[in-house]
């Protein structure tokens, strides 16, 4: 990863075209989700949006990094582009889907990149404004800006990598399961969203603006308590680990059993869990690590 050219044509078509086979090939592949189970460490994250100190903490965190371990922990990645620092109006953030694609390809059994709301509208063009800018434009204006013709080959190649990410990391424990992902259907969206999702491989029309299971899914806020419990039963999932939802101090509790994270902003944090022996939601509130400055 850390030898990845990203200006090269070539070098970054490779790492997304094998951080995608990887993706679908990975033993912990179980129809749109992976799964794991202990012994083993998660180092659960929320959204990054292209942030490179908070992405090298917590892929060091995990072992991935300076500071290598063998095994790994298992890490989870979302949200990844479409950056607050632009250059011209342009966003780069293409490269960090590359680095984590490669990552990927080094570590097909402990990088779990979940399938996020920007990603997915940067594949189907739907739009998003975020503070002001147009963020599938700007993202499309720096590939274009860095690949000139060959940017088309470049789309394609993030595209796949896109839509092979699983919608979620299901961790098997013995308090229970946990669900990683990058959100979850709001709501108002249950009557159309097919719980079976986690169960298949998704479809062409599980990505469809506002009707898709898989965009229903990540585009979700606004859990109550009663949705919560619904989703409990259906999927037999003890906890939720979720990113989507601004967080001002870098972590919420959503009663009775989410937690919200966010990995992107000065107060982000990222969360460790021994898989073996997973703390409640409330105990995990207490365990999250700060991404700020200064921590490591």
């Amino acid at each position: 990863m850390h030898d990845l050219d990203l200006r090269s044509l070539d070098q970054v078509c490779r790492a997304l075209e094998e951080g995608a086979r990887a993706c679908r090939e990975a033993a912990c592949r179980r129809g749109s989700i992976d799964v794991i189970e202990p012994p083993g460490m998660l180092i659960a994250t929320g959204d990054l949006h292209d942030n490179p100190v908070h992405f090298a903490k917590v892929v060091d965190a995990a072992g991935m990094g300076e500071r290598p371990r063998d095994p790994p922990a298992h890490l989870t990645l979302h949200e990844l582009i479409h950056s607050d620092r632009l250059i011209n109006g342009m966003d780069f953030s293409y490269r960090v889907l590359a680095r984590v694609a490669a990552l990927k390809a080094m570590h097909p059994e402990h990088v779990h990149v979940l399938l996020a709301n920007h990603e997915l509208s940067q594949i189907v063009g739907a739009g998003i404004v975020k503070n002001g800018v147009k963020v599938v434009e700007a993202f499309d204006a720096g590939v274009e800006y860095a690949f000139g013709g060959d940017a088309e080959r470049v789309e394609e190649a993030i595209e796949a990598f896109i839509r092979a990410m699983p919608l979620a990391l299901r961790c098997r424990t013995p308090r229970g399961d946990i669900l990683c992902a990058h959100s979850l259907p709001g709501p108002a969206m249950m009557a159309g969203f097919d719980p079976s999702v986690l169960d298949r491989e998704l479809t062409d029309d599980d990505y469809q603006p506002r009707r898709g299971s898989a965009h229903l899914m990540v585009w979700g806020r606004g859990y109550d308590h009663e949705q919560l419990e619904d989703l409990v039963e259906r999927w037999g999932i003890n906890q939720f680990i979720l990113g989507h939802d601004h967080v001002e101090n870098g972590v919420k509790l959503v009663e009775p059993c989410a937690l919200v994270l966010n990995s992107d902003h000065e107060r982000g944090v990222y969360l460790p869990i021994d898989l073996a022996d997973p703390p409640t939601v409330q105990r995990a509130l207490e365990r999250v690590v700060p991404l700020g400055e200064g921590t490591s």
